[in-house]
This record gives structure tokens, C-alpha cells and sequence, in this order.
């Protein structure tokens, strides 16, 4: 049964990097490494981590401006990695990473929400969550839907915009900016490699196509708790005039 799971999991592997040569998986990462270099114009820090390879090389951190980029993969999909190992067991510290990118990593894993958790504890605060996706309702979540080995191969489900942004909610995170792209059909010549990205960032009026995936970026809120100052309620004025003591029967006051 091991050797079964090892075995689907290398063909898995394999039929991904053949996709991502291909002409359509180039232009794709293309125009997604553009997308992602101009959302992480404002990313600072030590540290950026891409969980889940996406790619031959290291297309979509080229431009980060971190001191540090590192990729974590599965073994087999990428020899470029930095880290070998699951996203849903990071081997890294908590609060030690500045930014995090999932390029469709959710997409492709059995339990995605248990890698946003994973996340969660190794983003230091106020530090930024980027996550690529396609949307269900659209070609490309038809096309998904509707093939055997998913599509682009290995791919396990479509998971919509609403459901990743709960998720974050779920975890105390701020989805600042959101944007839709992918604006061609993953059927036919839909893509061609060396199409400018462009052309599958912004819709045009040759392409009247709903987008076909999204980008979100959030940041991790850290909520600081103020103690409560009790104030003490001052006395008025002058004081309080005190009773005169009661009269006893039979006697009377003398002035």
C-alpha cells in the first residue's frame, strides 16, 4: 500500500513538472511571477518563505526584497529547493518569518487548512500572507473539476476566495488587497509561452472571459491588551455634614 501511495505520488510529481514546462505552464508562471514581484513591492524584513513549489526554478521570489528567500517543497517537485519537507510540519521556528507565499499550495494538499495554522505560527506579527488560487466558478475551476488527475495535474480541489478569506478571519488576519486575473482559457491555445503577462493579468475586450484565479494578501493582526485604570470617586466639597444624634425621651436639648 506504501509503495502504491510512493508510486502515485512520483507520477503525481512528474506529470506537475512536465505541465509547468509546458508552453501554458510557462506562461502562466510568467505572468504570476509579475503579479507577485509587484505585491511584494512593500514586503521588508529578514525572511520570505514560498511553501509548495510552483515552477522549475525560483520565478515567483526574484524580486522579493527580503535579506533572505528560501523555498520549501515536497520531495521530488523541485531541485531547487532550500527545505525539503511538509507544509503541513514546517521545519521553522515560530514568529521567525516576515512574509509567506502560497503559490496554489492549499490547492494541491490534503488538509490545506492545517498549512494555514502551520503559517500562522511561523509569521512573525504584522507579517504578510500572499495566496494564489484559482476560482471555482470559472474555466479554469471547470476544468479542474472535470479531470481525472485534476488540473493542472496533482490538483485536489478549487478553493474559492470565500473559503480562504474565512479561514483568515478564523486566525485574526486582515485581508488588505485582493486581485483576480488569468483572463484566458486553459483549454486549447489559451496560453502560449512569451505571451505578455498582460494579457492574462487584465482582461481585454478580445478576452471577455470571468478571471480565472486570484490573488489575496493579508497581514497577520497582533491584538495587545490594555489593562483597566479604576478611578476612585473623589469626596465633595467641603464634606458631608454629619447627623446630630438623636433625642432621648424625657430630655430635652439645652441651647
Amino acid at each position: 500500500m506504501e509503495e502504491t501511495h510512493s508510486s502515485a505520488h512520483c507520477e503525481s510529481a512528474h506529470a506537475r513538472r512536465c505541465w509547468w514546462a509546458s508552453p501554458a505552464g510557462q506562461a502562466l508562471i510568467a505572468a504570476e511571477a509579475a503579479l507577485v514581484t509587484e505585491a511584494l513591492e512593500d514586503v521588508f524584513g529578514w525572511e520570505c518563505l514560498q511553501i509548495g513549489a510552483w515552477g522549475a526554478g525560483r520565478e515567483l521570489l526574484a524580486a522579493c526584497r527580503t535579506r533572505h528567500r528560501a523555498v520549501l517543497a515536497s520531495p521530488g517537485l523541485s531541485a531547487d529547493a532550500d527545505i525539503i519537507g511538509r507544509p503541513t510540519q514546517l521545519p521553522v521556528s515560530g514568529d521567525s518569518i516576515d512574509a509567506v507565499l502560497l503559490p496554489h499550495t492549499l490547492e494541491f494538499a490534503t488538509d490545506p487548512y492545517a498549512i494555514v495554522r502551520e503559517v500562522d505560527r511561523v509569521l512573525v506579527g504584522e507579517g504578510q500572507l500572499l495566496v494564489l488560487g484559482f476560482r471555482p466558478l470559472s474555466l479554469w475551476g471547470a476544468r479542474a473539476r472535470f479531470s481525472r488527475s485534476g488540473f493542472p495535474p496533482g490538483l485536489r480541489r478549487v478553493l474559492s476566495e470565500r473559503r480562504v478569506r474565512e479561514w483568515l478571519a478564523l486566525l485574526g488576519y486582515e485581508v488588505f488587497a485582493a486581485r483576480r486575473y488569468l483572463y484566458r482559457s486553459p483549454w486549447g491555445g489559451g496560453l502560449a509561452a512569451g505571451e505578455g503577462a498582460d494579457r492574462l493579468l487584465r482582461r481585454g475586450l478580445m478576452f471577455p472571459l470571468p478571471a480565472g484565479a486570484y490573488l489575496l494578501k493579508a497581514r497577520k493582526q497582533v491584538y495587545t491588551f490594555t489593562p483597566l485604570r479604576l478611578r476612585t470617586r473623589k469626596a465633595m466639597l467641603g464634606g458631608l455634614v454629619k447627623p446630630a444624634p438623636p433625642v432621648r425621651p424625657g430630655f430635652r436639648r439645652t441651647p
